[in-house]
């Protein structure tokens, strides 16, 4: 097994199926996902072959653009790594990986959830590209792709939701940052992840003063 040329073939296939992606879930989003996977694995006692794959083909078919259906992704993802010949029980933990890790199964009893160093390594590999400017960015073009509201006062964000409401919620996208956006800083698994999350959150801490200042005219 070549893991390298399994790694280059991942990327192409990746690539390719999401050419047409929304502009905050496409292949700049899993290579910086990737990126963010391999920064945060030099620190972890991980296989970095399997966070590697699993960082890649994490939003394969991301539920949201699928008609909520959470078995597209992990199929997807199967087909091809057993097209590419990888081993048994390294399909099946990758496999795992994409099964959970979304913020919204957080939002659920998770006593039974599927763990693994590997899966929080690409956990908070994925938490940290929800936040800071670029977190901000791709919340805002969701919400857009979306059309929703930018930020509506008598909306108050939902700090209980269960997963099916989470996943049917239409708030504006300021709610977004209370709902899930702010919560991940505390939500970090690895010493490094956290570090990394302590200035994106300030950052976004930041926007929002601002945010609400030009929205009631105080500056």
């Amino acid at each position: 097994m070549n893991q390298e040329q399994i790694i280059q073939n991942t990327i192409a296939f990746v690539k390719e199926e999401l050419k047409d992606a929304e502009g905050g879930h496409d292949w700049f989003h899993i290579e910086r996902v990737f990126r963010n996977a391999l920064l945060i694995s030099r620190e972890e006692k991980v296989d970095v072959f399997v966070v590697s794959l699993a960082a890649l083909l994490h939003d394969i078919a991301d539920p949201k653009f699928h008609n909520g259906d959470e078995n597209l992704g992990p199929k997807i993802a199967t087909k091809f790594l057993i097209a590419q010949k990888v081993p048994k029980e390294i399909g099946k933990h990758v496999v795992k990986i994409i099964k959970n890790v979304s913020f919204k199964n957080s939002l659920e009893d998770n006593s039974n959830q599927f763990t693994s160093k590997e899966l929080e390594v690409v956990q908070d590999a994925d938490r940290l590209d929800a936040i800071g400017a670029i977190g901000i960015a791709r919340c805002f073009n969701y919400g857009g792709f979306k059309d929703r509201a930018l930020y509506d006062p008598e909306i108050i964000p939902n700090l209980t939701m269960t997963k099916a409401e989470y996943k049917k919620s239409t708030a504006p996208t300021i709610n977004h940052f209370y709902e899930k956006l702010l919560l991940l800083k505390d939500k970090m698994n690895t010493v490094s992840g956290k570090k990394i999350a302590e200035s994106r959150h300030q950052f976004m801490e930041t926007y929002l003063q601002q945010f609400y200042n030009e929205w009631n005219g105080k500056l």
